[in-house]
């Protein structure tokens, strides 16, 4: 390894522009999405309504108009686990940064056609749009926690990865504040919301290029040694430590002559049944506990709880920037607390808080304080939700499957947040309506079996290496067997660590 002027030349900073370049473009617009069709809503049903009669000379009634939303609302759900499908296999030919700039076709495609839907007088390129949007935002959602996990040094993974988490909830805030009606939440401008998020895509692809790509990628994928100590030169800062080069190659010795896994062989594969059953548990209950419904539908959930149609606009800013907030401190947190312990506390803490705000929704008609209590309630439940399963969902699959796996790994987490996003945006208006003060009680009994599942199957991933990982969940995937063949295969994760250690 050269020692010349390329450590001059680098910096620290490297990692840190890197991180924020593919974020903007990436987990941002999933926030952004998910929280520019809240504002818009009124202007769009009476577009719809407008272009039935203008067309077929139909006046639709409300329920169906409601309908025709509901679609637009939850087919971007739909385009994001066809997203997530395609990411494993375009990270695996095309690589991890290629991957995201590439991304942005679905991106400019979407906005262009909501940004001409309304002169066209089409509600139906308004649900292409919101397609092509949803797959994009699937594949950022797979393929950029795993560009962070792979680049970023141990001590640091959680922390990177989680800066995901981060900026998804920043592009809810975003897309809260561009949706107000002072700005482009207006009768007027409503297609110019639905294209802006064209602007962070433009950002990445002026970016992005300018940064390296996974250093696992290109040694473990490409076989590129000097590629992957270049990057790694380059995102450190510094000269490669031979200890981070050393994991990196035992990964690659580890899968040797395997070729990439397809989703339907981690099914069949015993050695990593705990690992997947753990990823589509916490990624289903990641949706099925209700937090992004409330981005999707926030009007729904604070007339219910008895605020004002004028204040409503304002106030949802504030769950946004409450999932912000509490990202930030979980990022904060994740390398002194553990995986473990923040999606464990996070899933308890909102299973308080709906216990709470079912009970505030009981009394609300009795107690003239109740409504604000129900609002305490959904932004400590959101506080929550940012403070856990909005982080470390995202970091699971990078820590506990290796680079084989991981594509396909991130293919069916993906598919399952998607699915059960998908399903909680078709029902969550009917579950607001039908069981009215008690529509919590759901998504509280899926909390509380998550924290559960996580307290009793989750091993602690924190600052450990992928042998030590995997061993941890060898234990449980082969619970019961010879104790005999446990032993020796232990033996050989322990000696393929004392090789790494002397190695130094």
């Amino acid at each position: 390894m050269s020692r010349g002027g390329a450590q001059k030349q680098s910096s620290p900073l490297t990692l840190v522009l890197m991180v924020a370049s593919a974020a903007i473009g990436g987990t941002l617009q999933y926030g952004y999405n998910l929280a520019i069709m809240n504002s818009p809503t009124v202007f769009i049903q009476t577009f719809i309504n407008e272009t039935f009669l203008e067309r077929w000379d139909i006046q639709l009634e409300d329920y169906q108009v409601t309908l025709v939303w509901t679609i637009i609302v939850s087919i971007f759900s739909l385009g994001g686990l066809v997203g997530a499908i395609i990411a494993g296999p375009m990270t695996i030919r095309f690589g991890r940064k290629k991957c995201l700039l590439l991304n942005n076709i679905f991106l400019m495609s979407g906005a262009l056609l909501a940004l001409t839907s309304r002169a066209a007088k089409s509600f139906e390129m308004i649900i292409i749009s919101r397609v092509l949007i949803g797959i994009n935002s699937g594949i950022s959602m797979n393929v950029q926690p795993m560009y962070f996990g792979e680049s970023a040094p141990k001590h640091l993974r959680g922390a990177i990865s989680l800066s995901s988490a981060v900026f998804t909830s920043f592009g809810v805030v975003l897309g809260q504040v561009v949706g107000l009606r002072e700005i482009l939440g207006s009768e007027p401008c409503w297609h110019y919301l639905l294209a802006s998020n064209a602007i962070p895509g433009f950002i990445q692809l002026l970016t992005l290029p300018w940064f390296p790509e996974s250093p696992r990628y290109l040694l473990i994928d490409r076989g590129d040694k000097e590629a992957c100590i270049k990057s790694l030169r380059r995102l450190r800062g510094c000269e490669v430590q031979s200890s981070e080069l050393d994991e990196i190659l035992q990964e690659q010795a580890d899968t040797k002559g395997m070729r990439p896994r397809q989703p339907w062989e981690l099914f069949a594969d015993r050695s990593v049944r705990w690992q997947l059953i753990t990823v589509m548990i916490i990624s289903s209950a990641m949706q099925l506990c209700g937090n992004d419904s409330i981005y999707f539908y926030a009007s729904y959930v604070f007339k219910e709880a008895g605020i004002s149609d004028d204040q409503i606009q304002y106030i949802t800013i504030g769950t946004g920037t409450c999932e912000f907030t509490a990202c930030i401190m979980c990022n904060l947190l994740i390398e002194r607390k553990g995986r473990r312990f923040m999606l464990m506390g996070g899933f308890i803490l909102m299973t308080v808080w709906a216990v709470v705000f079912t009970i505030a929704l009981s009394f609300e008609h009795y107690v003239s304080w109740m409504p604000y209590l129900s609002m305490a309630c959904i932004f400590t439940y959101i506080l929550s939700f940012g403070m856990g399963p909005a982080g470390v969902t995202g970091v699971l699959p990078t820590e506990i499957f290796n680079q084989t796996a991981r594509p396909a790994a991130y293919m069916i987490a993906g598919s399952m947040m998607w699915i059960n996003l998908f399903i909680i945006g078709m029902i969550f208006p009917f579950l607001v309506s039908e069981l009215s003060e008690y529509c919590f009680v759901p998504f509280g009994a899926v909390c509380l079996l998550s924290a559960l599942y996580v307290g009793l199957f989750l091993p602690e991933t924190k600052g450990k290496s992928l042998s030590a990982i995997t061993s941890e969940f060898h234990k449980l995937n082969f619970k019961g067997e010879d104790k005999r063949k446990e032993s020796q295969t232990q033996a050989q994760y322990q000696l393929g660590e004392v090789c790494l250690s002397t190695a130094l």
